[in-house]
């Protein structure tokens, strides 16, 4: 393996308290009824910035991702107070990405505004659905009428760059409600439409007590005809549940699709970093239980555990990211970012071109095929080790 220059270096910050645990959640979140101790938090995730601040020397931070949980609980003045020093620790791009995830139900009418001025310019709503029966089924704390309220509020709170999340195959969702929420979403004329379909994901409980989803070849309409719809609209797909208006995509998660660098702080934050003196891709992770990361935060007592890929992490890390962009991905983008010789990965890239699942364009990208966009989960699977 052989690294010449670090890709670009991002920040991921985890907020992980929610007002209520929705039943298919998997993220480390966990439900409050008392009030976090925000400014305790602040100062912990700085005091765990400082101690990753050597591992960023010499590198500028191109985006900076908020998320949780559900980060809107921390009023203006603590992002603000965290972004400011994130600033006095880091180096950032000129034209640095903030994005903060937002709930609409926790999002009090001073609150838009005040988070533009701290210094956030791009705001990520979880919507989910615009009916107020499907979000009671989600167990969400918002209703329809405070989904469709959130974008425009925020358009008035000075923000440019908006994100909606959105889900399709809920519980007892019909085809016609899905495309009404599409519709609805385009309608608010945000620059980006996340748009991706309900999982059970184990230790949920939603796994462990199922409820009655459409079927598969309903949910597979929603998906299609709501591609259809949001390119219809002017939006360009670019990933496999990710919509934007030209030039309007998320440069944090493409960071991650394109098998960047991050650093990760708070309960729970994973990380990613390039160490060219050492030539090894380390990840490292921190504790997720809140109160732990409040007591450890700043010492090596906050990092859970950190692991050296080995070639074959490097290899299926980045082709499991890189199948599921559009545009794909080059051989040297292969190489730069994994250290590793892209004839290691022909045979099975060839076996994939064969099937219909990828493509070689003549100028050397190698991109999913609709087919391949179909059947991701299929394409994957050609990269996953073999079973001993």
């Amino acid at each position: 393996m052989a690294f010449s220059i670090p890709p670009p270096l991002t920040l991921y910050i985890h907020l992980p308290w929610c007002l209520r645990k929705c039943p298919y959640c998997d993220f480390n979140s966990h439900a409050t009824r008392e009030e976090p101790d925000t400014e305790g938090y602040r100062r912990a995730l700085l005091a765990d910035l400082d101690l990753e601040k050597p591992l960023a020397a010499g590198r500028s931070i191109a985006s900076i991702f908020i998320g949780g949980g559900t980060p809107s609980l921390f009023p203006p003045r603590e992002i603000s107070a965290l972004l400011q020093g994130v600033r006095e620790r880091l180096s950032t791009v000129a034209d640095l990405e903030v994005t903060l995830e937002a709930n609409p139900g926790t999002l009090e009418a001073g609150y838009y505004a005040g988070y533009r001025a701290a210094g956030v310019n791009r705001l990520s709503i979880g919507v989910q659905s615009f009916d107020s029966g499907s979000l009671r089924a989600l167990d969400r704390i918002h209703c329809g009428e405070q989904a469709l309220a959130a974008a425009d509020s925020a358009r008035r709170g000075g923000f440019e760059r908006i994100n909606l999340d959105l889900m399709f195959g809920l519980p007892q969702q019909t085809r016609e409600m899905a495309l009404a929420d599409v519709k609805q979403a385009i309608a608010l004329r945000p620059n980006h439409i996340s748009y991706y379909q309900l999982t059970l994901e184990p230790n949920t409980p939603f796994y462990h007590s199922p409820p009655p989803l459409p079927s598969e070849e309903i949910i597979w309409q929603m998906q299609c005809q709501g591609h259809r719809q949001l390119i219809d609209a002017g939006y360009q797909q670019y990933e496999i549940s990710a919509f934007s208006r030209p030039g309007e995509e998320c440069r944090h998660n493409l960071n991650y699709w394109l098998f960047g660098d991050y650093i990760g702080i708070g309960a729970g934050a994973h990380g990613k970093l390039t160490d060219l003196a050492k030539q090894r891709v380390v990840r490292r992770w921190r504790v997720r239980d809140p109160q732990r990361y409040l007591e450890q935060a700043g010492t090596k007592g906050a990092v859970s555990g950190q692991r050296t890929l080995d070639q074959g992490d490097l290899e299926l890390e980045f082709l499991l990211n890189g199948c599921r962009l559009n545009r794909g991905f080059s051989r040297n983008l292969f190489e730069s970012r994994t250290g590793v010789s892209f004839v290691q990965v022909h045979d099975r890239i060839e076996t994939a071109v064969d099937r219909g699942l990828l493509s070689q364009e003549e100028g050397g990208a190698i991109r999913p095929t609709e087919l391949g966009r179909r059947y991701l989960n299929d394409l994957l699977a050609l990269f996953l080790p073999e079973e001993q």
